[in-house]
């Protein structure tokens, strides 16, 4: 069967008709033949076994059992009622119960009639019941396609009110068989098929549904997983190609004296070896005459500044500007800080573009900007108001650019006439996995690798009944001039309760460490923005030991001599989160300890999240735990969410099947990327199929 055939409403499939269209639809999203077959099955029941009645055991789960309806009553409970039917065989009698769809079920059953019926058993008032059973007549059980392993597929409470159980669900898939007899396109080369081992098309769409064999279901599976993941790698490595084909970036072919000064009489320290290896990645970038599209991934403290700033310099000596935006004031501000005493000395001209700048001290830099004058430029949103003109921007780099919308970005790209070269980095580690699916069409940097002398964060969980031990740890750490962070959660559905929680926490905190021997700032969301930075401002400067705060500084506040955070109710925090504010210890030579506090009763997740963060303090691996626990979508939200509408491949759990189908679809662009050869032009028509830029060969070709 064709593609086009497949494309036909769902309507027009023998047995579906208006009124089960317009609930496939708005339950399960689906509208046409290919929709229904793409429903794949979440789990497989053995259904080769029948059981009597009289042989049931009390712990028996799923079982399947041949017998007639000899009498159906309705029974008044609490709310409503619910529709009671005995059912016997001839070694003793059961009981059927539905508590929705009575009246369908009133209307279309066969009293005294063979039917097949399958469930899950319970006992109950002396004798077994089976709940909303799934019921097919016997003649039409012998009939229909014989399956060992019966497919479970997806379903809703509306479903099972309008009767689309799962046995229709499974008999409307077989009409799709039957209809088409089981014929459908190969959307995969013969040559794909025979290196991987694969099934053809045909045979594992027919063993994902209607499985032979524990075998065959695997192999259909592996088919079905890798050509999902095929196509979507296929889509993101043609669009890599066609930035770099159609976006031309001004080419910096000059390593000169600047960045090579820098480089032998500035640099405070030695570049580890992964720093190392990014900066040659992005020359590699920057001298290809293709604009530079690239996500820079590191770790809290891995040393991504000073990346961006070699970078930069790279610009200036091919005589252009430079620029990097942050999401907040106090990023840009501790951008600003770091960037203008790495470049003391050097002669570059660097300023800062914040909301905050007065205007009498805006027009200077406008100047300057226009005139070339001004090399370097580090601001917040500020940087995309019209007013901002450069005279030869080159390269602009965004901070957390997450926070950042795609307009936004956009407008950074049109302070020139050529796009400058893009430098998004992430202080957020994105799983291998997620970044491959994700930012795929993106070239990939990742700094995984601390700077020498850095020690571990030392991290324990500790109970609320360990709280005196921990303030005397406290007291130890303040004796030795060192200063602590306490953190309160906040959740958005209670800022009245995150604002008592800390409150309290803040009175408790001041009675155990009281005035003068100790100093507590306090910082919270409902803060007027002064009131918020001077508070900061007194424990940057030492002037307060203890900060007491909601998350507001899990980023931005950088403070070598704080070595302590202690995270209150720590199992109402993300793992990434969690992350994230131990990431703001740990900056100067002293050992640090991050300190997890929480009640006794934790789930099992919370567990799993507490241990994960007592076990390491690699980024990476912590991401893939997060991964696992949230899965993709809770960690990117919608914004990726249609590159990640997975219909059977999970990018988890099938980490392996992601990396060959990017590895082949890699080899397969390089080799023939218009997909002209004959042997692809059925890759070339499947993709078509699923691209929604349909001239996409016309721009690579």
């Amino acid at each position: 069967m064709n593609a086009n055939s497949l494309q036909t409403p769902i309507v027009y499939l023998k047995g579906v008709g208006p009124n089960r269209a317009e609930t496939l639809q708005s339950e399960l999203g689906i509208h046409t033949f290919q929709d229904l077959l793409n429903l794949f099955p979440h789990r497989y029941i053995d259904k080769t076994q029948y059981y009597k009645i009289g042989k049931l055991q009390r712990n028996t789960a799923d079982v399947q059992v041949v017998g007639k309806i000899v009498h159906l009553k309705s029974v008044e409970q609490k709310k409503g009622k619910r529709l009671v039917a005995s059912f016997v065989d001839e070694t003793g009698e059961m009981e059927l119960v539905w508590f929705r769809g009575q009246k369908w079920i009133r209307e279309n059953i066969k009293l005294n009639t063979p039917y097949v019926i399958f469930g899950k058993c319970n006992w109950f008032n002396g004798k077994f019941s089976m709940p909303h059973p799934e019921m097919e007549l016997q003649k039409d059980h012998e009939q229909g396609l014989k399956v060992a392993m019966q497919p479970v597929y997806p379903s809703t409470e509306k479903l099972s009110n309008k009767g689309i159980s799962n046995r229709v669900i499974s008999k409307l898939v077989q009409q799709i068989f039957i209809e088409t007899k089981g014929r459908f396109t190969e959307t995969l080369s013969e040559k794909l098929l025979f290196e991987l081992k694969l099934l053809p098309k045909s045979e594992s769409l027919f063993n994902i549904h209607f499985p032979k064999n524990q075998e065959l279901l695997a192999k259909a599976q592996y088919r079905l997983k890798f050509e999902e993941l095929f196509y979507i790698q296929m889509q993101l490595i043609a669009k890599n190609m066609l930035h770099k084909q159609k976006i031309k970036g001004f080419n910096f072919n000059q390593v000169g004296t600047i960045f090579n000064d820098f480089y032998k009489n500035h640099l405070p320290f030695e570049l580890t070896g992964a720093q190392k290896r990014v900066i040659k990645e992005i020359r590699g970038d920057l001298g290809s005459n293709a604009q530079m599209n690239r996500l820079l991934q590191g770790d809290v403290g891995s040393g991504k500044t000073i990346v961006a700033v070699m970078a930069m310099l790279l610009a200036i000596d091919n005589g252009f500007q430079a620029c990097l935006m942050a999401p907040t004031e106090i990023l840009a501000n501790q951008h600003y800080t770091g960037i203008s005493e790495l470049l003391e000395g050097t002669g570059i001209s660097c300023s800062l573009l914040t909301g905050s700048v007065k205007k009498s001290a805006r027009k200077p830099i406008h100047e300057q900007l226009e005139s070339g004058e001004l090399q370097i430029l580090i601001g917040t949103h500020a940087l995309l108001e019209d007013k901002v003109k450069f005279k030869n921007l080159g390269l602009a780099i965004v901070d957390e650019q997450h926070r950042f919308g795609v307009a936004q970005r956009s407008k950074l790209w049109h302070k020139n006439d050529i796009p400058p070269h893009i430098l998004v980095m992430t202080a957020t580690p994105i799983p291998r996995t997620l970044a491959m699916s994700l930012y795929g069409d993106l070239d990939v940097s990742t700094i995984d690798e601390l700077p020498p002398g850095r020690k571990p964060i030392k991290t324990v969980h500790r109970y609320d009944s360990n709280r005196l031990k921990v303030f005397q740890f406290i007291r130890d750490e303040i004796k030795k001039g060192r200063q602590i962070y306490i953190v309160y959660p906040l959740i958005q559905e209670s800022e009245a309760l995150d604002y008592k929680d800390l409150m309290d926490g803040y009175e408790s905190i001041a009675r155990d460490f009281p005035l003068p021997d100790f100093q507590i700032s306090i910082v919270h969301g409902q803060m007027k923005p002064a009131d918020k930075e001077y508070e900061m401002s007194r424990f940057v400067k030492g002037e307060t030991q203890i900060m007491v705060a909601t998350t507001v500084i899990e980023v931005g506040v950088n403070v070598p001599n704080a070595s302590v955070m202690i995270i209150e109710s720590a199992e109402r925090f993300g793992l990434s989160q969690l992350h994230q504010l131990r990431g703001r210890v740990g900056r100067g030579a002293d050992q640090s300890f991050c300190i997890l506090m929480t009640g006794n009763k934790l789930s099992t997740e919370a567990k799993t999240r507490l241990q994960t963060m007592v076990h390491t303090n690699d980024g990476f691996e912590i991401a893939e735990v997060d991964l696992k626990l949230r899965g993709p979508g809770d960690i990117m939200g919608t914004q990726q969410s249609g590159v990640l509408n997975l219909k059977i491949a999970d990018i988890v759990k099938d980490n392996d099947i992601l990396k060959t189908a990017r590895y082949h679809a890699m080899q397969l662009l390089k080799d023939d990327p218009s997909l002209e050869k004959p042997e692809n032009l059925v890759i070339r028509h499947a993709y078509s199929q699923l691209v929604k830029y349909k001239n996409i060969w016309n721009y690579i070709s």
